[in-house]
């Protein structure tokens, strides 16, 4: 079983890419939506609670977890991978590996939530390939609540994501990272706000990839997964708008599950 987890319903355009590129494995998504957002919670917590999510996975059957939530991945990857003796996937790395192919001036925007750009995760792995590169990165700390809420084509959405992207448009970058699980449901909007000639980075597609490659390389942990098309979606809080968005990026319809942490 694949295990995936997010702050909150935005890790389930990574499940959907998973499901496209891996179908019939066994999927368990855990999506802290009690708990959510992330990226306003000290790098401590952070870490606690994506140790805890990914405990939560294990005793789910999960024997491959994927960190579906940027703001974990910038701060925790390297603490789960000395807690846990399995395959661990984060979304960053690939997000970085798809902008350094596309980007032609080498003028890379990432948008994130706070604790995503504070930590200069991007800014790190972009310049361990490219030192020459110029990256331009800017929190975006309301865009989570807004998807979270459901708001992926609000007035006030289109307005808050205009100025954010404002200060990466005038940098005339031709690539930009979403560097959040949560954005690529605002992807429309996004698109139009930074104009045709930037490329867009969604990780998810990337990702998967990933893993399709590791499991094919790697038959002994392929043999572990459980391949039955099951799919189990746990959350820490369930509203009726939850469901809603869920089912949205699933493109199914879908039970959500509450668990307690």
């Amino acid at each position: 079983m694949i295990g995936i987890f997010d702050s909150g319903i935005g890790g389930l355009t990574v499940v959907r890419a998973v499901m496209d590129r891996l179908p019939g494995y066994d999927i368990v998504y855990f999506g802290d939506t009690a708990r959510t957002p992330y990226g306003n919670k000290s790098s401590r917590t952070v870490v606690d609670y994506s140790l805890q999510n990914i405990r939560f996975l294990l005793d789910q059957g999960a024997k491959l977890v994927v960190m579906a939530c940027n703001t974990a991945s910038s701060v925790a990857t390297d603490t789960a991978l000395s807690r846990f003796n399995m395959p661990i996937y984060e979304v960053i790395t690939p997000a970085v590996n798809q902008s350094l192919e596309i980007s032609k001036k080498m003028a890379i925007g990432v948008i994130g939530t706070r604790a995503t750009i504070t930590s200069g995760i991007y800014e790190k792995k972009i310049h361990e390939k490219a030192p020459e590169a110029r990256i331009y990165s800017t929190p975006c700390p309301l865009l989570v609540p807004l998807v979270e809420e459901g708001w992926l084509n609000k007035p006030e959405t289109r307005m808050i994501v205009k100025k954010y992207l404002h200060p990466l448009k005038v940098r005339q970058i031709d690539a930009l990272i979403l560097g959040c699980t949560h954005y690529p449901l605002l992807k429309p909007i996004i698109a139009h706000k930074i104009g045709k000639k930037v490329a867009i980075i969604d990780s998810s597609m990337a990702l998967a990839e990933e893993i399709k490659a590791f499991l094919a390389e790697n038959p002994q942990v392929d043999r572990e997964l459980s391949k039955n098309g099951k799919a189990d979606f746990f959350v820490s809080d369930i509203t009726p708008q939850f469901e809603k968005t869920a089912r949205a990026v699933i493109k199914r319809n879908i039970t959500l599950k509450h668990v307690g942490l």
